[in-house]
């Protein structure tokens, strides 16, 4: 049960991430209509000057700092260059954002090298943030703050940890949801901003400067990919290709939830990250299944068949196939409203 509990949690971590990446890209594409191909590029900017400014300053300052620098690189893109090529239509826009995927990540190898960097979280949040202590007999689960002590450990009992980077991570990104939330609802600036959505003659008809919000929210997207980006790169692997890892999953999430929807963006993040994740931990077969279910082997499940290809083998593919049955079922996502 314990087992079952931190795989749980695991995947909620990772899936909390993915919002966070995603919820920029799905602000950006909420107003102007771009799907913004570099965006996991400044994810992994995000990570590697995350790592520069840790070594200089420590990580809480990274982890302020580098957002902010990648926000204002990603508004100043906005500004001096998709600007320009907005009035051109969207592929100009895709073709623009996909050449600047290349750029970073050149730029990247160029000034950090093409191996991984040693991006290490602080030593507050290092080892365990809590520990779950059960054992095969037991009915019940204790709870340990960080880690068990090891003559606890013994026996028939078993100590499940959960990494303190995940706990920080889910911490991060709950304030995060409800900082957007309160910005976007309870504030005049969030106002501005969902009326420009929809409406952006009208907002620039009442005397706001829509090109400026734009940029704005550009710089806001890129900065919160950038704020997953010190936490991702910190928590799992800092290295170039750390943005095509994350990428395609990010997109996957979007049109799971919904194109412009940060409510879908969510749960479509914490589905998609819990069952990815269970699923890695079950080492379960077609073939194991079948007979479980007290069914007659037959010859599909020879060696080398694709019946004995276990759940977490095919993990990886468990987003891109929800992402087929989802355009094939509600081609607009769990929670949007436009098809485009």
């Amino acid at each position: 049960m314990e087992f079952f509990l931190i795989s749980l949690l695991n995947g909620v971590s990772y899936g909390l991430l993915l919002f966070m990446l995603s919820a920029g890209l799905t602000l950006i594409f909420s107003m102007m209509g771009v799907l913004n191909f570099a965006h996991a590029s400044f994810y992994m900017l995000g990570a590697y000057l995350g790592y520069s400014l840790n070594q200089l300053w420590g990580f809480l300052p990274a982890l302020v700092l580098a957002p902010l620098v990648v926000g204002l690189l990603g508004a100043a893109f906005e500004k001096y260059l998709l600007r320009r090529v907005h009035a051109h239509g969207h592929v100009p826009e895709l073709l623009i954002t996909f050449g600047l995927a290349y750029v970073v990540l050149e730029v990247v190898q160029l000034l950090w090298g093409r191996s991984a960097v040693a991006f290490a979280p602080p030593a507050w949040l290092q080892g365990p943030a809590f520990t779950l202590v059960g054992g095969s007999g037991a009915s019940t689960i204790q709870w340990l703050w960080g880690a068990a002590p090891e003559a606890f450990c013994q026996g028939a009992v078993v100590c499940s940890p959960f990494p303190a980077t995940r706990a920080f991570m889910m911490g991060v990104a709950v304030a995060m949801v409800l900082c957007l939330w309160a910005l976007i609802t309870r504030t005049r600036v969030g106002l501005v901003i969902q009326a420009a959505l929809t409406h952006p003659q009208a907002v620039q008809t009442l005397g706001h400067n829509v090109p400026r919000v734009f940029m704005v929210v550009f710089g806001v997207g890129t900065g919160l990919a950038a704020l997953a980006g010190v936490i991702g790169g910190s928590t799992f692997v800092t290295e170039p290709s750390m943005a095509a890892t994350v990428g395609s999953v990010t997109f996957v999430v979007i049109v799971m939830g919904g194109l412009g929807s940060l409510a879908g963006a969510f749960w479509a993040s914490v589905l998609i990250g819990t069952v990815q994740t269970l699923a890695v931990a079950v080492d379960l077969s077609l073939t194991d299944l079948w007979l479980r279910l007290g069914l007659p082997q037959s010859a599909s499940m020879a060696s080398g068949s694709w019946m004995n290809l276990t759940l977490s083998q095919a993990a990886p593919i468990l987003p891109y196939l929800f992402l087929v049955l989802m355009l094939m079922i509600r081609p607009k996502g769990l929670m949007g409203t436009r098809e485009d």
